[in-house]
């Protein structure tokens, strides 16, 4: 087996520990910036794993429970593991005023049974008088379903890992919510580390969104404020053959390791997963036997260390049960060497806590972008003596057949989106403003070397809040309190969608013949339409042009990382993206946002991935995507014509067939086009 190991991603962080620290109450950073919101009906926490968002829930439902005369709180988790992240914590021991108390009989997660049974302790409680109670997504769906909207009414709401709820009317968790809403007599607390589905169906409709007051707290705030953890490495590989023959190509025996194997059903797979755990058992050293007391396996590596690895694999339930139990043990939790590889299929993913995980190891591409940062962050956690951490995706290059390969091309295109999501998760924030004669400085922000020059765009940076403060000629800017608030607080997701889009990204990276503007313009423009029906033109033109000035920024920063690198493998990072952004900047002295819409989104990425995949492969890949290549649509078109319409108010005449410049050639045949379509139409 060959891989080509080029990270797509690899960011270093400053270590300034404040993401760790805690204040008078408690709290930590994340923890406190939610608490001082705890008196809003519906709150979203949107941050990222191991940042804290169980204790901010308790803060903040202890506080409405005692000073908002709210009668109970209800915590819903979607699996029974995750129930354990709400277990009693003795909050006063480090200054808060109350401890958070679950009981026994009130943690159903805990407890046996079916969730038809539970519904009945849903019911005994809500008439019990208790605090607070925690059930699975399944229980509280039923329960709602029995006792109806109003049973819940004047009571906490509390909704973790709250991408797994949506606003297709398949969501029965989503109509819930909705109804709740409606009704107005309950709070809510969503919160989740991925604030995006794997599908393209929102989590919530537009006008429930609109009612969440929203706390971010992003991947750069908390990483950046880590003890310990200074690097972190993403990156999508390829390979040829077995994955199973020669997993040490990726796998460090050093290192502490997930390793989800791939899926029965996926490419990667070998149609027996007891047999691949078997493989790469082997490939590690020679078996010594099962730990009595743990059930973990025994491995003597050709250095003579004895591995401790988990297997989660085995059907055997009583195996499974006692290697789960002993990983979830808690007088473990601070033991490095309890347990030194995991091996899991479906388990230790969301929810799961190994803070000395320095490397998840996934094979095969993952259901949804979501499950991806769900595993990444199993990686992310700060522990004394974790310097680095990385995820690897392991992909198998496409065959000589077209089916394998049509489906390795999917496979790819998902992992590049992956790899480019999370390239915009991990980055500092944005905060986008016009270029005019008043522009000037803005305190906190350090703008380099030469400092605020009022002839050219200028690039601020603030290391304490994690931002860019960044000026573009000709910026639209929003004009609601809605468009104000996505531009502020979900450009990711606006991103996330057009990354996930198929033929933006086939034709970004494989068509030669394509005018950036095309997908930055049309493709960007119809998504943000088809995300925020409810705003106006000039609002959807903002987000817009706030979303794909995030995306290409980040690009180009790394493609400067990559111009600059000694040996081409360092790809984004803290200074990386600060220097390149900057750098980027000063070569084109004015940066408006024409010249960013010029920018091919997924430029940088082609470049990662012809170092990646073997060229041959790369070719088949090309071939397939250029052999489905598609005309105009008559929906393209019409957007094309409305662009046309701006530019002839711009310039005076509509744009040219024959022009030299590519996107006013590519508007006027969106315009004639049309005029064909008129004619045929016509003639009959």
């Amino acid at each position: 087996m060959t891989i080509n190991n080029v990270p797509a991603v690899s960011v270093t962080y400053a270590q300034t520990g404040g993401s760790t620290k805690s204040n008078e109450l408690g709290m930590r950073a994340m923890q406190e910036r939610a608490y001082e919101k705890r008196g809003e009906q519906y709150l979203l926490i949107k941050s990222p794993p191991a940042s804290g968002k169980s204790r901010a829930l308790m803060f903040i439902a202890l506080d409405k429970l005692h000073n908002q005369g709210l009668k109970q709180a209800i915590v819903v988790v979607p699996e029974k593991s995750i129930g354990s992240s709400f277990n009693d914590e003795p909050l006063s021991k480090f200054g808060f005023w109350s401890d958070w108390a679950v009981a026994p009989r009130w943690n159903l997660c805990n407890s046996p049974g079916t969730d038809g049974g539970k519904v009945k302790s849903v019911e005994a409680f809500l008439d019990s008088g208790e605090r607070v109670l925690v059930c699975t997504h399944a229980t509280f769906r039923f329960a709602v379903e029995k006792l109806g909207i109003e049973a819940f009414d004047d009571r906490l709401i509390a909704v973790d890992e709250f991408h797994h709820v949506s606003a297709s009317e398949d969501s029965i968790l989503g109509s819930q919510l909705n109804e709740f809403i409606a009704r107005g007599r309950v709070h809510v607390v969503a919160m989740t580390g991925s604030y995006f589905r794997g599908d393209a169906v929102p989590i919530l409709v537009p006008e429930n969104e609109a009612k969440f007051d929203t706390i971010t707290y992003t991947y750069y705030e908390q990483l950046n404020g880590y003890k310990y953890l200074k690097q972190l490495d993403i990156g999508y590989f390829f390979y040829s053959g077995s994955y199973a023959d020669d997993i040490l190509a990726v796998l460090d025996p050093n290192e502490k390791t997930i390793v989800h194997i791939p899926n029965v059903n996926s490419r990667e797979s070998t149609k027996d997963k007891h047999r691949e755990v078997e493989h790469i058992i082997d490939a590690l050293g020679d078996w010594q036997g099962t730990d009595p007391a743990t059930g973990f396996q025994l491995v003597k590596t050709p250095e003579g260390k004895v591995l401790r690895i988990a297997d989660l694999v085995d059907d055997e339930a009583v195996k499974r049960d006692k290697v789960s139990g002993a990983l979830k043990d808690p007088a473990n939790k601070n033991n490095r060497d309890h347990v030194d590889i995991i091996i899991a299929l479906g388990m230790a993913k969301e929810g799961f806590d190994w803070i000395w995980c320095e490397h998840a190891l996934t094979v095969g591409y993952r259901a949804s972008l979501t499950e991806i940062v769900q595993i990444i962050g199993r990686a992310t956690r700060d522990a004394e003596g974790k310097t680095r951490a990385r995820f690897t995706n392991l992909i198998a290059e496409p065959d000589a057949s077209e089916a394998a390969v049509t489906e390795a091309v999917n496979d790819t295109l998902k992992a590049i989106a992956a790899s480019l999501l999370m390239e915009q998760v991990l980055a500092p924030r944005f905060n986008f403003t016009p270029k005019t004669p008043k522009s000037g400085p803005v305190e906190g922000f350090d703008y380099g070397e030469g400092g605020y020059d009022p002839d050219q765009e200028n690039i601020g940076f603030s290391e304490e809040s994690g931002q860019f403060q960044i000026e573009i000629k000709g910026l639209a800017m929003p004009k609601s309190k809605e468009a104000e608030r996505v531009c502020q607080e979900d450009l990711n997701e606006v991103i996330t969608a057009f990354v996930q889009d198929k033929t933006a990204i086939e034709r970004g990276l494989f068509d030669e013949e394509l005018v950036p503007e095309e997908l930055t313009q049309v493709r960007m423009g119809k998504i943000v339409g088809a995300k925020f029906p409810e705003l106006d033109a000039e609002d959807q033109e903002a987000v817009r042009q706030h979303a794909i000035a995030a995306l290409n920024l980040t690009q180009k920063a790394k493609e400067a990382a990559l111009a600059t690198s000694a040996d081409d493998t360092q790809v984004s990072g803290n200074t990386a993206l600060i220097d390149g952004v900057r750098k980027f900047a000063m070569d084109v002295r004015d940066l408006d946002i024409d010249l960013i819409d010029r920018i091919n989104p997924f430029g940088a990425a082609y470049k990662i991935l012809g170092k990646t995949m073997n060229e041959e492969s790369l070719k088949q890949v090309a071939a397939v995507i250029s052999a489905k290549k598609v005309q105009l649509t008559p929906e393209e078109a019409r957007d094309l014509a409305r662009r046309a319409v701006k530019f002839k108010q711009e310039r005076g005449r509509l744009p040219s067939i024959t022009s030299p410049d590519a996107w006013e050639k590519k508007m006027a045949e969106g315009v004639a086009f049309l005029a064909r379509m008129k004619q045929e139409a016509a003639n009959g």
